[in-house]
């Protein structure tokens, strides 16, 4: 009991406050989701550029010596579905980010940084015309309350909007560490294509891309692309057969990535 009792204690000890990571990056940044298209992405070609990895994506760092900047992981099955991913991810990853039940019930404290992820706070129809808030952009659409629970956290210590895709909960941890350029691999959001890293013969997650893209993703990608995306924040998508519209998040190959990231080195 007692020895539980002290592993718990060091675990809460550990975790950081997301006011440690704040603004400490600037330039390029990958983020590494699962969709199929990622099975394509010259990730060692990259490797010193800094990424986010998501969930079962970390799959893709095993033959590289790639340590991830961050790990994000938003399911709370993740870790019984696919124990072994989530262990790599725990012991490779520089930072980790997970919901504080998932933090609790870690077994052993991680190799990097971590950080309890939260939810903004909804705000009431009243809260929502007087409060001023710097640090998130809510949706203007007041007088619908599931519209008013959409929006971008600049500032992760205030929690972050979930949109049903943890890409989404991705983007606002990279603009709140302060990257300026951010790249999509694998953010598909294509559920028939499922997830590059699962097969026939593996455990498959629940998916609920096509219940929540219309309602959800897209509205909040919107959002984002509106009132956040500007010249300090840049958003990119590497997935050709994403369902993120262009006129959303621009689409680019890998040549034009190459010389943009090139460009930012000599900059």
């Amino acid at each position: 009991m007692d020895s539980v009792l002290s592993e718990g204690l060091a675990l809460e000890a550990k975790v950081n406050n997301f006011e440690s990571c704040r603004g400490i990056a600037s330039g390029p940044v990958f983020i590494i989701a699962s969709g199929a298209s990622a099975k394509d992405f010259p990730i060692e070609q990259f490797a010193d550029v800094p990424m986010i990895t998501l969930n079962g994506a970390i799959s893709m760092f095993i033959d590289t010596d790639i340590r991830p900047f961050f790990y994000v992981c938003s399911d709370t099955s993740f870790r019984l579905q696919q124990p072994e991913l989530y262990t790599l991810a725990l012991q490779r990853s520089q930072r980790i980010a997970l919901w504080k039940s998932e933090v609790d019930r870690l077994a052993e404290i991680p190799a990097g940084e971590l950080y309890a992820l939260s939810k903004a706070k909804d705000l009431s129809l009243l809260g929502s015309v007087l409060k001023r808030e710097p640090h998130h952009a809510r949706s203007r659409v007041l007088w619908n309350r599931r519209a008013r629970s959409i929006g971008f956290s600049k500032d992760m210590r205030h929690g972050f909007f979930d949109a049903r895709t943890v890409a989404y909960a991705a983007l606002q941890l990279a603009y709140h560490v302060g990257f300026t350029k951010v790249f999509m691999v694998g953010v598909d959001l294509n559920q028939a294509s499922g997830r590059f890293y699962e097969n026939d013969a593996s455990t498959k997650s629940p998916c609920g891309l096509d219940t929540h893209f219309e309602g959800r993703i897209l509205p909040s990608l919107r959002l984002m692309a509106k009132r956040v995306v500007d010249e300090n924040f840049e958003v990119y998508n590497l997935s050709e057969n994403s369902r993120i519209p262009r006129d959303v998040i621009p689409k680019l190959g890998i040549e034009q990535v190459l010389g943009m990231v090139a460009a930012e080195s000599f900059s």
